[in-house]
């Protein structure tokens, strides 16, 4: 579990395709990899991977295909920046929100409004993500936690301030570029059990619900 404040900026240093359509990846993070060890989670813009091997200030991860299909981990290349965040440890203070580190879909940036001391940006929502979106919610994007401040129908703006700018990826991102995407995993869990109950799963709920008689 993580909470979408990113600790450092990373580097990849390293991608070698394995077995199959996986892949191996070096990550430079000189904070991260402190105190990780063998079989730690870190995430990588927003994506749990598990550390296989730390020397140097560097850490190795595997990557399945499954992972590189549904995320943006696929496009990255020697020499990109990454956003990296330690898991979370009990009793730390949450600073953004519940973040698991499981990509829902990847999104597009589409455009960027500059202001005096922060900049509105916007992303394109893959189809389906939309119902779990709600202005003034959560939602993390390559791994930091933000706050909706404006959704459409495949759409949505945040607000970036000059710390998320200058520590984070998201500073330096241009239209059309790819980014991962977590909902709040709270929506899906409600829809869900909502879901369930309204279709009459659970006669009794369903009842109280609608009104109806089990």
């Amino acid at each position: 579990m993580f909470t979408g404040i990113i600790e450092e900026l990373g580097e990849i240093v390293r991608v070698t395709a394995t077995a199959g359509d996986s892949a191996l990846i070096g990550v430079r993070g000189p904070l991260v990899t402190s105190d990780a060890r063998h079989g730690d989670s870190i995430a990588v813009n927003g994506v749990c991977l598990t550390v296989v091997d730390v020397a140097d200030g560097v850490f190795t991860a595997d990557v399945m295909g499954e992972t590189l299909r549904r995320s943006a981990l696929g496009a990255l290349s020697v020499g990109d920046p990454v956003n990296l965040e330690r898991a979370a440890a009990l009793g730390s203070r949450l600073g953004g929100h519940l973040v698991q580190g499981h990509v829902d879909g990847v999104g597009e940036l589409i455009s960027r409004e500059p202001a005096e001391q922060w900049e509105t940006v916007r992303f394109r929502l893959p189809a389906g993500l939309s119902r779990y979106v709600v202005e003034k919610g959560s939602i993390t994007i390559d791994g930091v936690s933000l706050t909706v401040a404006e959704v459409g129908a495949d759409e949505f703006a945040v607000g970036l301030i000059p710390t998320t700018l200058k520590l984070t990826t998201l500073g330096a991102k241009g239209a059309g570029d790819p980014v991962n995407l977590e909902v709040d995993v709270l929506a899906k869990y409600v829809e869900r059990l909502l879901g369930d109950r309204l279709a009459g799963t659970d006669g009794s709920a369903a009842a109280s619900i609608t009104g109806g008689v089990a």
